[in-house]
């Protein structure tokens, strides 16, 4: 008797099927996981922007509190550090400063950011607004060639000004933070192109100063027993790699070397640090300022101006007769009044927030400023001329 065994072929294709199955299950997932990877950092970076914006929203509602503030006290009433308006506005609850604002209500200690009377579809606010009026510092930033006006008005009185510029932000990522600074002994004026892109400018410093005693248009161009109205010094960086000593230039200096009385003198050298990967300012020196003449309490202003090269730069007040001041908090710190109030506005968006630390401007509308009379970079050219004919009129000025 014949038997036949029928064996069945089928374990190949079987064992295939499984690990194609496999493999395509795999390719879907991870493709969905990385689609939805995408789509939460797509979510993540819209609620991040949402929240930027209401953050900006405070600061925005911050500036209209300030300019409330400053008409009421333009307007004669009380805005000393006891009075209520002073109050309000340096209050450090959450949004006080803006609640003062008729169109602005808190909603569980938040304002809602609304598209139209009662739109709120993206769940937008602003969480918290605190505006510090008086600061320990003033902070800007100069293009090459550009010029800053700054009111020395303080809080507390001060004798010295300190002057910071160029900082790690000024300088290209490809040089590792390390300034290229003339070295010592010489103060040479370049052609612009020689002037090296990571070398600090040549800060042009200028104060100005009367008594509130009053004072005369000459005033400003005299200098009587160590008092003075007006003074300029160029500020030179030079020096090595590492840190740098702060330099302090003493009343007589400021005076003897004051640029318009001694017009052939070379600029003042100032001592910078040629390395900033540890952060702050390349260059720092403290001026010690005359008293203005004929006495009394000063009323002073600064303007600065770069030359070669842009700058961050930051100015600070001292009390030489007082202890050093250490942090924003020291009681020995001389804060300026309400000269570039800080605005720090925190928004939300769902459940992502913001925060946002902003300085603004604050113009005293009782004594107008101007930056400058003329203020330019290129070249000027003025034609006058008197005539009856009308084809005389037209652009014949060539610098």
């Amino acid at each position: 008797m014949n038997s036949k065994n029928n064996k069945q072929k089928g374990a190949v294709s079987l064992f295939v099927v499984v690990f194609a199955a496999l493999l395509i299950t795999v390719v879907t997932v991870s493709f969905i996981r990385i689609m939805v990877q995408d789509q939460q950092q797509a979510t993540t970076t819209d609620l991040s922007q949402s929240a930027y914006d209401s953050a900006q929203a405070g600061v925005e509602d911050a500036k209209r509190a300030l300019i409330r503030y400053q008409n009421i006290c333009d307007s004669g009433a009380d805005c000393s550090s006891t009075s209520a308006d002073y109050k309000t506005i340096t209050s450090s609850n959450c949004n006080d400063a803006v609640k003062v604002l008729k169109d602005v209500s808190a909603d569980s200690s938040e304002v809602k950011i609304k598209t139209g009377a009662t739109e709120n579809s993206l769940d937008q606010a602003y969480t918290c607004v605190k505006i510090s009026l008086d600061t320990i510092d003033y902070l800007g930033t100069l293009t090459a060639n550009e010029s800053n006006f700054i009111p020395l008005k303080s809080v507390t009185p001060f004798d010295t000004v300190q002057v910071q510029w160029f900082s790690a932000d000024d300088i290209s990522s490809d040089k590792n933070y390390v300034v290229d600074l003339q070295p010592v002994g010489s103060t040479p004026l370049l052609a612009q192109t020689s002037w090296a892109s990571n070398r600090p400018p040549i800060l042009r410093t200028q104060f100005v100063q009367f008594s509130d005693a009053g004072f005369k248009l000459s005033d400003f161009d005299n200098t009587a027993a160590g008092q003075s109205n007006a003074n300029t010094l160029f500020l030179y960086p030079y020096g090595l790699t590492g840190n740098a000593a702060i330099p302090s230039i003493q009343t007589n200096i400021l005076i003897n070397r004051d640029i318009r009385k001694t017009p052939t003198g070379a600029p003042l050298p100032i001592e910078c640090a040629g390395n900033l990967t540890a952060g702050g300012y390349s260059c720092t020196t403290k001026i010690q300022l005359p008293s203005p003449i004929g006495g009394g309490n000063r009323v002073s202003f600064l303007r600065l101006s770069t030359i070669y090269n842009k700058a961050n730069y930051r100015v600070t007040l001292i009390d030489s007769a007082a202890a050093p001041c250490t942090t924003s908090a020291d009681p020995s710190c001389v804060k300026f009044s309400a000269v570039q109030p800080e605005i720090d506005s925190t928004g939300r968006a769902n459940s992502l927030f913001r925060r946002v630390s902003t300085r603004v401007e604050l113009t005293d509308t009782n004594f107008p400023y101007p930056q400058a009379a003329v203020d330019l970079t290129g070249n000027l050219c003025k034609d006058f001329r008197i005539t009856d004919n009308v084809a005389d009129y037209q652009n014949n000025c060539t610098p």
